[in-house]
């Protein structure tokens, strides 16, 4: 775990899950709970088919069995490497098939009333507003956008220090709207939450912030995406993320370049930002098909 974080800049969240994954695997190889007092040379790759095998039984999504599998082969190969273990066994064993999803997102006359939900007229209402159109204005990661602190903010400019995946920095800017909303949080929205909170909040940095004063956590936004996704009446499934993928998709579909979508979302592959192509070609090929008086034969 010191490695993933101080050598690979790996998020709480990242070493959360992967603990809990290596974990998981030791117990249902019969390994333990302690990976330092297990005896790894027990392991090969009949003892990760099995394990895999088991997670399928379990009804466990392929997505989900492949990140498992990963968690394994990042550790067997640091133990490769340090010499821990003769060989990895991870090498002999093929990730599942992965089936393409096309990435969830919102159509601009459904993001407006989300984003435009929440009432200015309190303190929790400025703050949620300043965060739906920042994580919409500037496709932040929910962990990117809880980790906020005021001096990654250049309100100036317009633009936001992010510190994302792998410890990879980046600037972001956002537009007009998310300035105006944050603005109006940061002069009369924040302060009220920290004078709410009393004592309790002082000294805090962040920039969003809980009713007690505190950093508004990762479940906190949640809360707050899917509850005004209701007040606008999206009757689906509407996370952080999809604000993200939304931000991404609208960006190509006004012609933005893939490359420079790449750099505002911080992806160290352009494979990964290709994937919102795909979205763009569906929505056209949509489009012409229901717009087109001829596109169906007629």
């Amino acid at each position: 775990m010191d490695y993933l974080q101080v050598e690979r800049g790996a998020s709480p969240h990242t070493l959360d899950t992967y603990g809990r994954d290596l974990q998981e695997f030791f117990q249902s190889a019969g390994l333990g709970d302690d990976p330092a007092a297990a005896d790894l040379s027990r392991v090969d790759h009949r003892t990760i088919r099995r394990y895999l095998a088991e997670l399928a039984r379990r009804g466990l999504s392929r997505r989900t069995t492949a990140r498992k599998l990963s968690a394994l082969r990042s550790f067997f190969r640091f133990l490769t490497r340090r010499g821990h273990v003769a060989a990895n066994p991870t090498r002999l064993v093929a990730s599942p098939k992965q089936p393409r999803r096309l990435p969830n997102f919102l159509e601009h006359d459904a993001v407006v009333p989300l984003v435009e939900a929440p009432p200015t007229d309190r303190p929790a209402g400025l703050r949620d507003r300043a965060l739906l159109e920042l994580l919409y204005g500037s496709g932040l990661r929910l962990a990117e956008v809880v980790s906020l602190d005021l001096g990654d903010l250049d309100r100036e400019q317009g633009l936001v220090r992010v510190l994302g995946k792998g410890g990879r920095e980046r600037i972001v800017p956002f537009g007009r709207a998310a300035a105006r909303a944050l603005e109006a949080y940061l002069e009369r929205g924040r302060p009220r939450l920290l004078q709410a909170a009393g004592t309790q909040g002082a000294g805090e940095q962040a920039v969003f912030l809980n009713s007690r004063g505190a950093r508004l956590g990762r479940r906190g936004v949640a809360y707050i995406v899917r509850k005004y996704a209701r007040s606008a009446r999206l009757y689906r499934r509407v996370t952080p993320h999809t604000l993200r993928h939304t931000f991404a998709t609208h960006l190509l579909q006004g012609g933005a370049d893939l490359r420079a979508v790449q750099e505002l979302l911080g992806h160290a592959q352009i494979s990964t930002t290709q994937v919102y192509t795909h979205v763009t070609q569906e929505h056209l090929r949509a489009t012409y098909l229901n717009a087109h008086p001829r596109a169906r034969g007629g």
